[in-house]
């Protein structure tokens, strides 16, 4: 009887090393499984802004060749009209020289994003260079801000 409770002592400090480190396995698994879910919402938080930036750049492009190919808003010596893109008016566009790069901005509200677009008619040899720059946020100083750009030559 005195070997009996010997060994069942024996077996508790056993119990407890076993049970101790099933937890720090368990809590090891846990804390991969969630390493691993943050990195992948990191992930696709970072895919969705890069493809809401490309949609911006894509709707400035969108604005700058229909405002060129429509009313050749952008051809050198043309009067400086308003434009609208995205239901927002942008005052003086177009009419500069040949070589001289053309800018504008707008947002694309309600949404946070915005795009820049630059227009360059060039004289020799003759064409036109459009650079749109889309943002998935208008906030310069976001740690995340992606930018992706397009460009059309013709």
């Amino acid at each position: 009887m005195h070997f009996s409770c010997k060994n069942h002592s024996h077996n508790r400090g056993f119990t407890l090393l076993f049970s101790s480190l099933i937890a720090a396995l368990l809590l090891a698994i846990g804390l991969a499984v969630f390493n691993i879910s943050n990195k992948e919402l990191i992930l696709s938080t970072s895919a969705r802004d890069s493809q809401f930036a490309f949609y911006a750049a894509d709707a400035g492009l969108e604005c700058a060749l229909f405002w060129d190919f429509q009313h050749s808003t952008f051809s050198p010596g043309a009067s400086s009209p308003d434009i609208t893109c995205a239901g927002i008016t942008i005052p003086n566009v177009g009419g500069a020289s040949f070589g001289v790069p053309q800018t504008f901005s707008f947002d694309l509200s309600p949404e946070p994003y915005c795009t820049t677009v630059t227009v360059t008619k060039f004289d020799s040899p003759r064409r036109t260079v459009v650079e749109a720059r889309g943002y998935n946020t208008c906030a310069v100083g976001y740690s995340r801000r992606v930018e992706r750009a397009l460009r059309a030559t013709y």
